[in-house]
């Protein structure tokens, strides 16, 4: 099954979280599960309940509590890999949205990686981001947030050069001092 590691057209995707780029809160870099993790991770949530796209978003966002929130376009790509693959089944339910289902192969294959398995499902609960060591960096995301929405707002407005440099002089200091941090 090494197969399942790799895109369905040739080499492996980049993370299945993308190049950190759309990711959402806690995005960027190579937080992401690695080449076929993110895969293992809706197989598994699958397999706990049949479950909507969105309901997926969601459950992720959710277990590591806004660390990760990959975006539509990595997920659905992902479930359509999945079903391509044979190891879910995706159907229309009574509300006309589409449920996905494990298939047996979906429950072999997981049988088979469940040391990954599990180490994905902690690493999703537990961190990046507490690194399993109980560290909260949640706060910290919120604040780059927070930073990017005023940035994002005060962009808006005209900027002078020198308001422009004001801010680049503010970012740049600050990200020297947390690197002395």
């Amino acid at each position: 099954m090494r197969e399942f590691f790799r895109g369905p057209h040739g080499p492996p995707d980049r993370g299945d979280w993308g190049d950190g780029r759309g990711m959402g809160r806690g995005g960027g870099g190579r937080r992401g599960f690695g080449h076929g993790g993110l895969r293992l991770v809706l197989l598994r949530l699958i397999a706990d309940r049949p479950s909507h796209g969105y309901e997926l978003l969601k459950e992720i966002e959710e277990r590591s509590q806004g660390r990760r929130v990959p975006s539509p376009g990595v997920v659905y790509p992902a479930l359509s890999w999945l079903e391509d693959g044979g190891f879910i089944t995706i159907s229309t339910a009574e509300d006309n949205r589409k449920q996905a289902t494990i298939t047996d192969a979906g429950r072999a294959f997981l049988a088979e990686q469940g040391e990954e398995v599990e180490r994905l499902m902690a690493m999703l609960e537990g961190g990046p981001g507490s690194g399993g060591d109980g560290v909260e960096f949640a706060p910290i995301f919120r604040a780059m947030d927070n930073l990017k929405g005023a940035l994002r707002t005060r962009s808006l407005r005209p900027l002078e050069k020198q308001d422009i440099e004001g801010i680049v002089d503010w970012i740049d200091e600050l990200a020297r001092k947390i690197e002395r941090s």
